[in-house]
């Protein structure tokens, strides 16, 4: 089994409901749901929207494949309502999950790029990651998480809710 770390976020819809159901489906088809972080409420990051983001931090074993578990994710979006468009822009979306890291792998496909390429860039991924995993090292930048997180110049506004969501998984 291979641990995966995950990134669920949300900005449409109703965003924790969206986010459970992402985990319970994750849960049923993607891998055993570990460790959970609490929920963070972040501005959009890479484009203006006046509907804050929710995101989340999962850790995940799994049997699938890095290419195998995109490809499960990316179903459980199809099926929360995520339309995927080819495009660099960045919009809104009911939900999106991104695969942060998969064990200590280093991946540069067409397909899949892990650790996520842009995370060291954002608080609202390293902010629940540094809650669940602080030591964890980047694989490619040889720093812990704690340090990328000490080191992020993102200024976008990053806040931990303080209530965690329990989804039953």
């Amino acid at each position: 089994m291979a641990k995966a770390v995950v990134l669920l976020g949300s900005n449409r819809g109703d965003r924790v409901a969206l986010l459970g159901k992402a985990q319970q489906r994750i849960a049923q088809d993607a891998g055993d749901v570990g460790k959970v972080s609490a929920l963070y409420e972040s501005e959009p990051w890479g484009f203006d929207d006046d509907t804050p983001f929710l995101n989340q931090v999962v850790i995940i074993e799994t049997k699938w494949s890095p290419n195998q578990l995109l490809h499960k994710l990316l179903d459980i979006e199809a099926e929360l309502g995520r339309t995927r468009k080819n495009s660099p822009v960045y919009s809104s979306r009911p939900i999106d999950i991104d695969i942060l890291f998969y064990d200590d792998l280093i991946i540069d496909d067409s397909e899949l790029k892990v650790p996520h390429p842009r995370m060291q860039f954002r608080k609202f991924t390293l902010m629940p990651l540094n809650e669940l995993w602080p030591d964890l090292i980047h694989p490619v930048l040889k720093k812990p998480v704690k340090a990328l997180l000490h080191d992020c110049n993102d200024e976008l506004k990053v806040e931990k809710l303080v209530t965690r969501a329990s989804y039953g998984v």
